[in-house]
């Protein structure tokens, strides 16, 4: 059954893999590869409001750690998980277009037993490394010149592409940072993703 000849919005869905942090001093590493999900959803437009399971990103709202709500993992070496989520929605009806984009932290799913400032920054840059995706995933839709025959597979295309760039990026964050052992370049990507945010606020406000 071809979801969009009914009008049926499609859902795009990629978790990045957990981010775990060790108990040696202040480590994060990921374990998990994302993974995609299509369904059909509702119409409605998503509310960046927060929910018992989800944090939307926001400026304003920070993760804290009674936010990691997830039972901590035992018999392991790590002391904190950290899970967050790109979404896209598209759907189209009578001829037009639409999407959505959503990027949350996923509360029931994150945990943390060694809850330090130190940490929790670190795994709030994971958070805002996803925003940063969602904010190039709305940049890339918002120049799509629609084709009807290919749309589909293209929005695919896209959304891929964007994740690819995000888990590359994520990783690429906990292995010059040494999973958050080195306070120094630590730092320094925290500024640069500040900065980055600053940049692409053009494109913050996604639909």
């Amino acid at each position: 059954m071809n979801l969009t000849s009914l009008g049926l919005p499609i859902l795009l869905l990629a978790f990045s893999g957990m981010r775990l942090t060790s108990a040696a001093p202040e480590v994060t590493t990921a374990t998990t590869e994302p993974s995609l999900l299509i369904a059909a959803v509702s119409s409605e437009k998503p509310l960046r409001e927060e929910s018992p399971e989800l944090i939307p990103w926001t400026a304003r709202r920070i993760v804290g750690w009674e936010d990691f709500q997830s039972a901590p993992v035992t018999g392991t070496e790590a002391v904190a998980s950290t899970s967050t989520s790109l979404g896209l929605t598209y759907q189209l009806k009578d001829g037009v277009l639409t999407y959505n984009v959503t990027c949350n932290f996923q509360k029931t799913k994150s945990w943390g037993l060694m809850k330090t400032e130190y940490i929790l920054a670190h795994e709030q840059a994971h958070f805002d490394i996803t925003e940063l995706s969602a904010r190039r995933l709305h940049q890339e839709l918002s120049s799509y010149v629609f084709d009807r025959r290919t749309f589909k597979a293209d929005l695919s295309r896209i959304y891929n592409a964007v994740v690819a760039e995000k888990e590359a990026l994520q990783n690429t964050y906990d292995r010059e940072t040494d999973h958050s052992r080195n306070r120094k370049v630590q730092a320094e990507w925290l500024q640069r993703i500040d900065q980055q945010l600053a940049d692409t606020e053009p494109y913050a406000s996604y639909p």
